[in-house]
């Protein structure tokens, strides 16, 4: 008889109570990311605590369908590999500028609807694209979204844009503790605990915020045990085209982090990703994105953080990632949970943001170490790309003078450094016959595995 041919670890199921296990351990390694962006979002509009708690909802249902997409596929969507999904933070600055000045949540809604359908049409094509995105790029431009989030994470310390008690000691002493938590755990915890620091540092800091009446859970009473995030539950989507070139930009930044993981998980779990699983893989999260539009949430690309999980753990099914899509569906049905998560204190979210965020920054720095300065002109490249897109975050109205659609574009420090990052690339590196031109290995065909 033929001996049956082993199956890939990637394709294994291990036992049920294995798969609960580490797909909460996925959960937990990615969860505070996860609610941070609706978080972020709604905040800067000043949505009521029951429609913060909507999105959040939304947010981890989408989330839950997305990676189950991901993971476990159908037809052309989906690269079959561990791979969790999670809202960009790259799209966090033009949501909150639409969101605010250019249409509310349904311009919002509209702009990502749009950039998910352009993400599954250039899928088959975006692997041959790759060389325009380096790590000269990649990095400057994750550097730039650490940079231009840490004043959310500042303005949450102080205890919320907007609070009565904005910038009070005893705010910023809170974010301090919770800021040491999330280090101490980091340094001295067992490798599980230290993967899960930040959602730990959150747990302590609401513990001790709520005794001193930093928080209030009325809301949590208010919610339903029991619901499902509805089509357009916040008014039918806007098509405004300022807003749309916007979220595309942010489309090609969350394509070239997708890319990046996914060739990151498949050296880790010894499938190599091919060309066309690399398009199923950008195609899902085309997918997903569509569905974070019409479902009231955002875009979605592969989280980092659970790529560093899979080589940490040596656990390598893609069924695993499934069971934790799972989950995060049970939880997206809950709204209880998300009205908890909506009464987190600021000044706790600030200390954990910090970290967070910092992260975000200091692995675009990584990346850029990768990167040769010598005889070429990447310096200028990410000099000035640096400078571009901390500009409007520095100098909030340094653009008010212009026209909607160019504030749209440029006020948003990762749209701005990003496209200045691609262009000078372009121009330095890929002219013929540029001294320096990336003939020196600035332009690698393969974008780095960090992830917003």
């Amino acid at each position: 008889m033929a001996t049956p041919a082993p199956v890939h670890p990637v394709d294994e199921v291990p036992p049920v109570r294995s798969l609960a296990a580490f797909g909460l351990q996925h959960v937990l390694a990615m969860y505070a990311g996860a609610v941070a962006v609706p978080l972020i979002v709604g905040g800067a509009m000043k949505l009521s605590a029951a429609d913060l708690a909507y999105l959040i909802t939304a947010d981890l249902l989408i989330c839950g369908v997305a990676t189950l997409i991901q993971c476990v596929g159908f037809w052309r969507f989906g690269v079959r590999l561990p791979i969790m999904q999670g809202c960009t933070f790259a799209a966090v600055s033009p949501m909150v500028l639409i969101g605010t000045t250019g249409g509310g949540l349904p311009a919002i809604y509209g702009s990502v609807i749009v950039a998910g359908l352009a993400i599954a049409l250039l899928a088959p094509v975006f692997g041959r694209l790759l060389r325009f995105f380096p790590p000269l790029v990649t990095g400057t431009v994750i550097l730039i979204i650490g940079v231009s989030l840490l004043p959310v994470a500042g303005n949450w310390a102080a205890g919320g844009v907007g609070a009565k008690d904005f910038g009070e000691p005893k705010n910023l002493a809170l974010a301090g503790f919770v800021l040491a938590v999330v280090v101490g755990i980091q340094r001295f915890a067992p490798p599980f605990l230290s993967r899960i620091a930040v959602l730990i540092g959150i747990a302590v800091g609401l513990a001790v915020a709520v005794p001193f009446g930093f928080t209030d859970f009325g809301g949590v009473g208010d919610a339903d045990w029991l619901g499902i995030s509805t089509p357009f539950h916040f008014g039918a989507p806007a098509f405004r085209a300022s807003a749309i070139v916007s979220m595309l930009v942010v489309a090609l930044v969350t394509m070239t982090e997708t890319t990046g993981d996914l060739l990151a998980v498949g050296d880790l779990t010894g499938r190599r990703v091919e060309p066309r699983a690399l398009a199923d893989g950008l195609r899902a999260d085309g997918l997903s994105t569509v569905l974070g539009g019409v479902f009231n949430t955002f875009p979605y690309t592969a989280f980092a953080q659970n790529v560093g999980l899979v080589g940490m753990t040596r656990v390598r099914s893609r069924w695993v990632v499934a069971a934790a899509g799972g989950i995060l569906v049970l939880l997206g049905l809950l709204p209880k949970l998300g009205a908890v998560v909506a009464a987190v204190p600021a000044p706790v979210l600030g200390g954990a943001g910090l970290v967070m965020f910092g992260t975000v920054a200091a692995s675009g720095l990584r990346t850029l170490a990768e990167v040769g300065f010598e005889g070429n002109h990447n310096l200028t490249v990410v000099a000035v790309s640096v400078a571009v897109g901390v500009l409007p975050v520095g100098v909030p109205t340094v653009y008010e003078k212009f026209p909607d659609w160019f504030q749209t574009v440029m006020n948003s420090g990762i749209s701005a450094g990003c496209l200045t990052a691609i262009v000078l690339n372009l121009l330095f590196n890929h002219l013929p016959g540029r001294p320096g031109s990336r003939e020196d290995g600035a332009a690698a065909p393969e974008a780095p595995a960090v992830s917003a």
